[in-house]
């Protein structure tokens, strides 16, 4: 009986060691995904992304059009950023990201990076090894989504659209 609470402060000092070190590797391994970025890959959803920020305002983004993917960072409630691969166009010397909805569902809640966008509009988008911090406004004008829709057609034509009732078109605008 004598050793019982000898004992117990051995487990409790392995325990706290064991916590504190768990707690050091998760740190180490989000300060190294921080660094080295994680990105989508494959449909699978990634983290950070990592390149070359863009600090100058962008007002031409014909680049885009040798692109056929890029990745977007979104903000979670979570406070760990969500990063997905999409499809661009460049219309009337507008920047427009797309999401499609095949199979249904409804706007927002199929998509993760689209309920993001909605909360908190800042976003990160990657071209090619460039990072540029901007803002995405969803666009339900249809004076504008037609003409962008036709635009996202010539671009990818072999796409198997769901029809543009269920394409949801994100306007890019500088970060504010």
């Amino acid at each position: 009986m004598s050793r019982l609470p000898e004992l117990n402060g051995y487990v409790k000092k392995t325990l706290k060691i064991a916590g504190i070190a768990l707690i050091l590797v998760l740190l180490i391994a989000l300060a190294s995904l921080r660094i080295f970025g994680f990105e989508p890959r494959d449909g699978r959803p990634g983290l950070w992304l990592a390149g070359e920020l863009v600090t100058e305002p962008t007002t031409d983004w014909d680049f885009t059009n040798q692109f056929g993917e890029i990745y977007l960072q979104t903000n979670t409630t979570y406070g760990i950023p969500h990063s997905v691969t999409v499809w661009c166009a460049v219309y009337d010397g507008d920047f427009y990201l797309f999401s499609s909805y095949r199979g249904g569902g409804s706007f927002p809640d199929k998509r993760a990076w689209n309920q993001n966008v909605l909360r908190d509009p800042r976003v990160r988008l990657k071209i090619g090894e460039r990072l540029f911090d901007q803002t995405l406004r969803h666009t339900d004008d249809e004076s504008v989504r037609a003409p962008v829709y036709q635009a996202f057609l010539d671009k990818y034509p072999d796409w198997r659209s769901p029809g543009q009732e269920n394409v949801h078109i994100f306007l890019v605008e500088p970060a504010s």
